[in-house]
């Protein structure tokens, strides 16, 4: 087990759905737990819904109506939690354990009222201590928190790694992230199995990944984990191989890698708009009421030609409802067009180690190039590159792209 050196003796531990998919890993979850207590720990745990609870109340919310109400939707997805955190609770007791189970109303953890993808605005740690007072555990529902009228809500997809890293933040201690990867890969092992684990990964290079494919862990999780230095350890909940650091920065003793890792996402729609005014207003206009209806957009591209202004960028199928909405509303009064483009995947290529190296770029357009593959978008920072390729073809470039990096 990891080995915390906090004076206070807290720790927050959190395990996702494939870790308490069923009763017999729900009772390995609480082995692991109680080994912590009897090292000496007060355990803050975080527990995600049980398997595919989640999707499948989703599906159950769409079998009764079309298009259903974000904040009743809401009420219905915050109880897949409630019963994995009962029943973890309830396998500790079973132990001999002094736990007890949590929702979100019961710690205050406060949100914005953004149904279905709230962010975290506070958590009373008044109430943490209250708890910690008299118990040994606390096995608090992630995923969910309550707004100031006292509404629930979910923080969206990844909303139990962000759930366990802020309440760390405010516990001022570790987070132990444990699901069914035992740490961080410098590429998803499903994809190419010749990956490397890594020991450590700094914040900037885990955010990237997150946010561009890579599964562990989520990038709202990371921003918080960055901004109050939540040191995050991942690992796996079904066996104690050694898993992945998340720090500020790699220890001196390491060299730091030019890349870091390579993630895919294939789901990916490109969004294109037409025959906008040449007018740097309008395409502030549009992306702003992108950002008052909460969708991310990524990998923009704007082309101007002539007296026009052609702007591109990627969304998930999920957000085409209200983007197509919004389009609708906002180019009738520029006289433009859309089109949505299905079938796409990002591929990115991370790693702090451009900031003082060059040719990564040229070596992944190389790649590219070898498979007959000209990318539809391409999207730079200081510390990555990605790629908007066809999926048919998306697998097999990220093994040629690892192979090329040596990952």
């Amino acid at each position: 087990m990891v080995k915390n050196i906090l004076q206070n003796r807290i720790v927050v531990q959190k395990y996702g759905g494939s870790s308490v998919a069923d009763p017999d890993r729900i009772r390995n979850v609480a082995r692991r737990i109680a080994k912590k207590v009897q090292e000496g720990y007060k355990v803050v745990t975080v527990v995600s819904a049980m398997g595919k609870t989640t999707d499948n109340l989703i599906s159950l919310a769409k079998s009764v109506s079309s298009k259903p109400d974000e904040r009743e939707l809401d009420m219905l997805l915050t109880t897949g939690e409630q019963v994995s955190c009962a029943l973890v609770a309830m396998a500790l007791k079973d132990m001999g354990i002094n736990a007890i189970s949590l929702n979100a109303f019961q710690v205050k953890i406060l949100t914005t009222k953004s149904y279905n993808n709230a962010r975290i605005m506070d958590i009373s740690v008044k109430k943490l201590k209250e708890y910690l007072d008299s118990y040994d555990v606390l096995v608090i529902t992630g995923f969910q928190g309550i707004t100031e009228d006292e509404h629930l809500t979910t923080l969206g997809r990844g909303g139990s790694d962000t759930s366990a890293v802020a309440l760390a933040a405010k516990l001022k201690c570790d987070c132990e992230i444990y699901s069914d990867v035992a740490g961080v890969y410098t590429c998803d092992p499903k994809l190419y199995p010749e990956t490397k684990k890594l020991k450590y990964v700094t914040y900037d290079d885990m955010l990237e990944m997150a946010a561009t494919g890579a599964k562990v862990l989520h990038s709202r999780s990371v921003e918080i984990a960055k901004k109050y230095k939540v040191r995050v350890y991942c690992g796996s909940s079904f066996n104690d191989e050694e898993g992945t650091w998340v720090v500020d920065r790699i220890p001196e003793w390491l060299e730091e890698p030019l890349v870091t890792g390579v993630s895919l996402d294939k789901n990916q729609v490109k969004v294109s708009i037409m025959d906008l005014p040449n007018d740097a207003k309008v395409v502030t206009d549009i992306f702003k009421r992108v950002a008052e209806k909460g969708i991310n957009v990524d990998m923009i591209s704007l082309v101007k030609n002539g007296t026009s202004t052609h702007v591109s960028f990627t969304v998930v199928p999920e957000r085409l409802d209200k983007i197509e909405e919004l389009l609708n509303e906002t180019l009738a009064d520029y006289g433009a067009k859309y089109h949505f483009y299905g079938k796409f995947s990002k591929i990115t290529v991370v790693g702090t180690g451009m900031r003082s190296h060059h040719g990564v770029a040229s070596k992944l357009l190389e790649v590219l190039s070898e498979h007959g593959i000209e990318p539809e978008l391409i999207t730079t920072s200081e510390i990555k590159i990605s790629v908007l390729v066809p999926e048919n073809v998306a697998e097999e470039l990220v093994k040629s792209i690892c192979k090329a990096f040596d990952l």
